[in-house]
């Protein structure tokens, strides 16, 4: 009954970090690759010198300096007064960039289920960035989170405090899909706001000019962020199963609703959908950052299990 009773009051934002997601997740750990700038004591490797237990560097003593830090072999074999520098460990400051766009709002036949329901893609991004926020916190570093469609809507900047999960899982669980996507032009903007060099997770179907996306992924690596793109689509998407006549609506109410036959642009559109994949891998590549396809069939933590299993190797 004890259980039952903590479990009716929980808030329910904190119902996105649902027990199938949750028991997945709870032993997983993200390690930063690139090194980071931040204040905290951590797992991460930052440019700055500090005091930990890797060895960077010596220089001249100067006055003032902490005597314990002196490396008296080195000053008895060269009869030179020098300091030890080491490398300063530090949080990872990562920022969930999440799609809250019309399209994102497509729900297929074939999605996981959560509690019971299939979801959609936003369902699934606003999981997938519970997740991820409750992982970066449990584990010491800063979260924070970035939401749009043709604009910024939420912009919270990255903390470590316990209650940062409950605050993006507020964000995100009032959060309603909006409308026209603005992928491209958005993450220009996003890239400008995030401050200092960071780790930049962004979900999203990017479904906007391509051209326009590949520019704006390589703004972020311009400011000098980390960057793991979450390209996430429903499986028929990506297969597109219809057979008979169907109507067709824009889910960012732009165009009107379309009565086609799937039959007849079936190949026209996956050669076009393989082109759009593959120019977002391609520069992803070129740009060192993490390429990861994930489609609503796969459950949230299968994806980061396996994800993260092939960025530890």
């Amino acid at each position: 009954m004890a259980g039952e009773s903590e479990h009716l009051k929980m808030p329910e934002c904190m119902r996105l970090l649902a027990p199938e997601v949750l028991g997945g997740i709870r032993r997983l750990e993200w390690l930063a690759r690139l090194r980071k700038q931040g204040t905290l004591t951590g797992k991460h490797t930052s440019p700055d010198k500090g005091v930990s237990v890797e060895f960077a560097e010596h220089r001249e003593y100067t006055y003032g300096d902490d005597l314990r830090n002196l490396d008296w072999r080195v000053m008895a074999k060269s009869d030179r007064n020098v300091i030890k520098q080491f490398i300063e460990e530090t949080n990872l400051r990562a920022t969930i960039v999440l799609d809250v766009s019309g399209s994102m709002n497509f729900k297929g036949d074939e999605g996981t289920e959560i509690n019971g329901e299939v979801i959609s893609k936003f369902e699934y991004g606003r999981y997938l960035a519970a997740a991820l926020s409750y992982l970066y916190i449990k584990q010491g570093d800063a979260a924070g989170l970035v939401t749009f469609d043709d604009e910024i809507k939420t912009l919270m900047r990255a903390e470590n405090r316990p209650s940062q999960v409950r605050r993006i899982c507020e964000e995100l669980y009032t959060t309603e899909p909006g409308k026209e996507t603005g992928v491209g032009k958005v993450l220009h903007e996003v890239a400008e706001r995030i401050p200092k060099r960071g780790l930049v997770i962004l979900i999203s179907d990017l479904f906007d000019d391509p051209s326009e996306v590949v520019e704006a992924l390589h703004h972020f690596d311009y400011r000098q962020h980390e960057l793991v793109v979450f390209h996430v689509l429903a499986e028929e998407e990506l297969s597109f199963p219809f057979q008979s006549f169907q109507r067709f609506r824009d889910l960012e109410g732009v165009e009107e609703m379309m009565r086609i036959d799937p039959q007849a642009v079936r190949a026209a559109y996956l050669e076009k959908l393989r082109e759009f994949i593959n120019s977002i891998e391609s520069v992803c590549g070129n740009l060192r950052a993490d390429y990861v396809p994930v489609t609503t069939k796969t459950s949230v933590p299968d994806a980061l299990v396996r994800y993260l299993g092939r960025r530890k190797k």
